[in-house]
């Protein structure tokens, strides 16, 4: 017989490099629904030394990757340990980590979720549920995004769930199934440039406030070919690299306009999707943009809801933890709908 209660930890670490999200979860299961309450959570910031080791990743050979994947794997267990330790936490059924994406190519059946290793689990002493998005690759799925599942059993009530991240993602109900997909870069791109200037981000968006708007930019922009194609679809730091950055380096145009010209680009996309009205609840590290929110707003007819501080900072880790708990139920936890998987299924691997 299935429990009704889990207490885990979900663990999640996002494209944008801001550090290890780490939230302790309560989920209650019943027949008609799924609730939870959000204990301990913590963003416990990179040093520099494993931003610099993480940006670079992406061109590493394959025995430096399998080198990095182990001492990454080691740091998260320290990480996980500390905060365990810290907070006095007993009685977990599971750890439920994401890792850090490092390689993400879906077309070409390769994606790459570093710190999902067995070592995870002997390190920290539990049960741990992990790599998420291979088996969904293996099934010619995107093996993104993963957070819909959640969106649909812990927010139904909202018309969409937006994410404001490293990149804009979104889920909304269309027809009968729940579908997903990444719309833009966002933070992965704005936080590049201001870091140029010696800042970690833009706060507010008050420098991007400041810029004018390159046309010529945006149009190119706006006319890439990732926005003409249809969901499912997903973006990683190697599509920015390769299409994104070239394009505004092309420009030689002062930070503020970059961010100005890029925070308008992110605007006209998001609001392309989120159409007819309707709330849309937004979470990520960009609904504290607060010009990015009014260049969203002035586009779309759509209510704007943020939540508390702590679910939209930790509502991924939040979801990695149901999907963890969906993988040790057996229960479906990746749509099909959603990733272009030939099936529904319940993925991850669980290391006792």
């Amino acid at each position: 017989m299935l429990k009704e209660n889990y207490h885990v930890l979900g663990i999640m670490s996002g494209t944008s490099l801001d550090g290890i999200d780490i939230a302790e979860i309560n989920f209650k299961f019943s027949e008609s629904r799924i609730t939870y309450t959000l204990g301990v959570s913590e963003t416990i910031p990179y040093p520099q030394k494993w931003k610099k080791s993480l940006s670079e990743a992406i061109s590493y050979t394959e025995n430096q990757l399998k080198e990095l994947n182990t001492l990454y794997t080691n740091y998260l267990s320290e990480v996980i340990n500390l905060f365990i330790k810290k907070n006095t936490i007993v009685s977990l059924d599971a750890i439920c980590s994401h890792g850090h994406t490092i390689l993400h190519q879906p077309e070409k059946g390769v994606t790459l979720q570093i710190g999902n290793l067995k070592a995870l689990s002997e390190n920290i002493k539990q049960t741990v549920v992990c790599d998420f998005r291979v088996q969904d690759v293996k099934l010619g799925g995107q093996g993104a995004p993963l957070v819909p599942i959640g969106d649909q059993l812990l927010f139904g009530e909202y018309e969409y769930c937006l994410n404001l991240g490293g990149f804009a993602n979104l889920s909304r109900v269309m027809g009968k199934n729940r579908i997903a997909y990444d719309i833009c870069p966002v933070n992965i791109v704005l936080n590049y440039y201001v870091q140029k200037i010696g800042l970690a981000y833009d706060d507010r968006g008050d420098i991007a406030a400041t810029g004018i708007i390159d046309k010529e930019l945006l149009g190119n922009l706006n006319n890439l070919n990732f926005y003409q194609d249809t969901p499912p679809k997903s973006l990683g730091l190697e599509w920015v690299k390769k299409f994104i950055f070239p394009l505004i380096d092309a420009k030689n145009i002062e930070i503020k306009d970059i961010l100005r010209t890029f925070i308008e680009h992110i605007a006209i996309q998001i609001s392309k999707q989120i159409k007819g009205g309707g709330t849309v609840l937004s979470t990520g590290g960009g609904v504290y943009n607060d010009f990015l929110l009014q260049r969203i707003e002035a586009y779309s007819e759509n209510k704007i809801s943020i939540p508390s501080k702590r679910l939209v900072e930790f509502k991924e880790a939040l979801i990695f933890g149901l999907l963890g708990v969906l993988k040790l139920r057996g229960e479906v936890n990746c749509l099909a709908s959603v990733t272009g998987a030939s099936k529904d299924h319940s993925s991850g691997i669980i290391f006792n």
